[in-house]
């Protein structure tokens, strides 16, 4: 994208789309990933390369927007800070001209969403969030999407939004990115979540960026928050970057683990999601993540999918 052109757009927060933009990406989605499964070609991105920089270490988001970047017909350039100048006393800005000027589109995995934020605003091109300490909206996005594959698509493969209207998301744990991000989706998309988190790890509405508060309920006990769900889901219990208080957290959150009984509390046709790597025995049990409910392995892979339908959008538009 040339500077100033408009139609530029990044993808730094769940809340940055529209409820009708979420809708095309989700068909888009749909139709991408019939493709894929079909040994069909279809590479819109030819000549196109992606960058990718990680701050935070990765196998889920790297492999993929990479296998998804070649599967379009780009290329892709991994930097990480130890191999780059972005581990070292270059200003964030000044990497953000150069990089921007030599690629179409840039992922980054990294901590502070102000570094996302900072690169962003001197990028030449879309700047897409893969990850950082306050948000995870291309994981929510693979989560809503493979919700709608289970319960919103009609017998000729149609998607059907309203599907997620009325819903109730049970996010039990941490009050981290992943927590923030459903309440973003919430207030966009009309669901709830009803929220359970151990004392001193509650969410921030203010760092979550929502205006309705009514989109989410608080409950101390996790079944209560489980009761009548149609999906359950949840976290590590420590993610990248508070090892050091892994052990405080484990006693903090050991009546947090979703298991069978927690899971016998919501709808009989809920589904367990997680976005993994899960820790069987703390934050999931292992009858619950491997059982009939679960769908963490199409979730996994709908990562790719939804990335391929975005990095489309960012850089081409509407399709059609």
């Amino acid at each position: 994208m040339k500077p100033g052109n408009s139609l530029m757009r990044h993808y730094l927060q769940f809340k940055d789309l529209r409820a009708e933009e979420y809708a095309y990406l989700f068909d888009r989605a749909s139709i991408i990933k019939r493709r894929f499964k079909n040994y069909e070609k279809y590479q819109p991105l030819a000549d196109r390369t992606l960058a990718m920089i990680f701050e935070k270490a990765s196998t889920r988001t790297r492999v993929s927007f990479e296998a998804g970047m070649y599967q379009m017909g780009g290329s892709v350039v991994h930097l990480t800070t130890g191999d780059s100048q972005l581990g070292r006393a270059e200003p964030i800005e000044d990497s953000a001209r150069v990089i921007s000027r030599m690629v179409d589109v840039v992922m980054i995995r990294t901590f502070e969403q102000t570094k996302i934020e900072r690169f962003a605003a001197h990028s030449r091109v879309p700047v897409i969030n893969g990850l950082t300490n306050e948000y995870h909206p291309c994981q929510i996005l693979a989560d809503l999407f493979t919700f709608i594959e289970q319960r919103g698509m009609d017998r000729r493969g149609a998607i059907d939004m309203d599907c997620l209207k009325g819903r109730v998301v049970a996010w039990v744990g941490d009050g981290n990115n992943m927590a923030n991000t459903w309440l973003q989706a919430a207030e966009i998309l009309g669901f709830t979540v009803h929220v359970s988190t151990p004392s001193g790890y509650e969410i921030d509405a203010k760092v979550a960026g929502i205006q309705d508060t009514r989109c989410y309920k608080v409950f101390k006990d996790p079944k209560e928050a489980c009761r009548g769900a149609d999906l359950v889901t949840t976290d590590v219990w420590t993610s990248m970057g508070y090892e050091a208080e892994n052990e405080a957290r484990r006693a903090a959150f050991a009546n947090w683990c979703v298991d069978a009984e927690m899971m016998a509390q919501a709808k009989p046709d809920a589904l367990f999601m997680h976005c993994l790597p899960a820790h069987r025995g703390e934050e999931v049990s292992a009858d619950v993540i491997d059982g009939p409910q679960s769908v963490v392995w199409d979730e996994a892979e709908n990562r790719m999918h939804v990335q391929k339908a975005l990095m489309e959008y960012l850089l081409l538009g509407r399709i059609g």
